[in-house]
């Protein structure tokens, strides 16, 4: 069932009415992503958020009656709020309170899939809800429905401290161990040279529609904010046979919070291990300079703004009128739904590959290397191979990575 939501917002000085106007639609969008509706929206302008109850006490009479005019179930506010508020609002309001932490929370804890997923959500709600247990009386139980009530719902945690700091302590230690798995893996992919890319970009950019035809893999696509959660990882082919490691990974979001950037920093981390970036923006969204810019700042935030990155102007096919790219960094306009669009981008990626990451190699290897030639086929990005019946040589070149064990392997026959 659809639940009606009241969205309320305060917008301060510093913020444009632009901005603010963005902001609050994208709260109407993750509301929808959360199953809910948004009925009504209230928004004031304020030199500073009330302390007591984040707008003006006028506006929260205001906001009792909204209530009842639109019988809604939960009243969603755009900014993070402190416990004092949370529990103001909670005595004043007889209905669900919940903020955009909270609800962007919600939605990653409703979208999570993987055990690593489930645990980072688990404990980011735990941490966000261990200051405001004397708020609203947050229901760690879980016994309720809808939104801001999904979770750690399994097991029905007491609200009590001491039991969510052990909890707390407890995911920390699983997460360790997974983030170990991760290192590991992430560190014999290194030590066998591959190349490594990953998609980076503002919620429902088309991240994993081009992830999808990319990697003829089959990443979740909806058009909802937050519709990718838990990174993926497949093999891309490019024209020559060389294969590469590409990466979908959760979209980002502008003033995502902290505690959600600490529970999601080792799920981040595919982005900073890889060695090129595919930055993915909308070009049909009015705000796509905003969004490139919320991008920029979080790359920068998990210390991967130096990252070699080509911009992916998408949806080329819904392009506004007044689109002019904006990216300091190269860039392509292409519509991820094309075939030709999809050829062009691995292409230019090809390219990119000679030009900075990789060596060219000559080689002549006798004919009955059959396996070390196959393995430079898929390992590598072989430009030519051309076999000399006389010699019973295969005279080879192409371009590998400086670091691939297989340039040990064919040492002896470079020329």
């Amino acid at each position: 069932m659809t639940e009606k939501a009241i969205l309320v917002g305060c917008q301060l000085p510093h913020v444009t009415d632009e901005r603010f106007q963005y902001s609050m639609e994208e709260l109407a969008s993750l509301t929808k992503t959360a199953g809910g509706e948004a009925v009504s929206v209230m928004t004031q302008k304020r030199n500073r958020q009330d302390s007591a109850t984040y707008i003006g006490k006028g506006k929260v009479e205001e906001l009792e009656v909204l209530c009842e005019e639109f019988e809604c179930d939960v009243i969603i506010f755009n900014d993070e709020l402190s416990p004092s508020q949370l529990k103001a609002l909670a005595t004043a309001l007889d209905v669900k309170i919940i903020d955009r932490t909270q609800l962007i929370l919600d939605i990653f804890a409703k979208r999570a899939r993987t055990r690593e997923g489930k645990l980072q959500i688990e404990l980011a709600q735990l941490q966000y809800a261990l200051p405001r247990l004397s708020g609203q009386g947050i229901s760690l139980s879980r016994q309720g429905g809808g939104i801001g009530a999904r979770g750690p719902g399994e097991t029905k945690l007491e609200t009590d401290r001491r039991h969510i700091r052990n909890r707390i302590h407890e995911i920390n230690g699983q997460l360790s161990t997974v983030k170990e798995h991760r290192t590991r893996y992430r560190e014999r992919r290194k030590k066998n040279g591959v190349f490594q890319i990953a998609i980076v970009g503002y919620t429902n950019a088309g991240k994993s529609t081009l992830f999808n035809q990319l990697t003829d893999a089959d990443s979740h696509e909806e058009d909802l904010l937050f519709a990718t959660l838990d990174p993926m990882t497949r093999k891309m082919t490019l024209a020559s046979g060389y294969s590469v490691l590409i990466s979908d990974t959760v979209g980002f979001i502008q003033d995502l919070p902290t505690t959600l950037i600490a529970a999601f920093r080792s799920t981040l981390e595919e982005v900073k291990e890889a060695d090129y970036l595919l930055h993915v923006i909308d070009s049909s969204n009015e705000d796509y300079e905003g969004h490139e810019r919320t991008v920029h700042e979080l790359l920068e935030e998990l210390e991967a703004d130096r990252i070699p990155m080509l911009t992916v102007y998408n949806k080329e096919d819904q392009i506004r009128p007044d689109f002019i790219p904006s990216s300091k960094h190269r860039h392509l306009l292409i519509s991820a739904r094309r075939e030709e669009d999809v050829k062009r981008l691995k292409a230019d990626i090809m390219a990119e590959l000679k030009q900075n990451f990789l060596k060219p190699y000559h080689v002549k290897i006798p004919a009955y290397e059959g396996k070390l030639i196959s393995a430079l086929k898929s390992e590598t990005l072989v430009e030519s191979l051309e076999f000399q019946k006389e010699a019973e040589l295969y005279d080879i070149t192409g371009f590998s990575g400086e670091e691939q064990t297989i340039l040990g392997q064919i040492k002896k026959y470079m020329l």
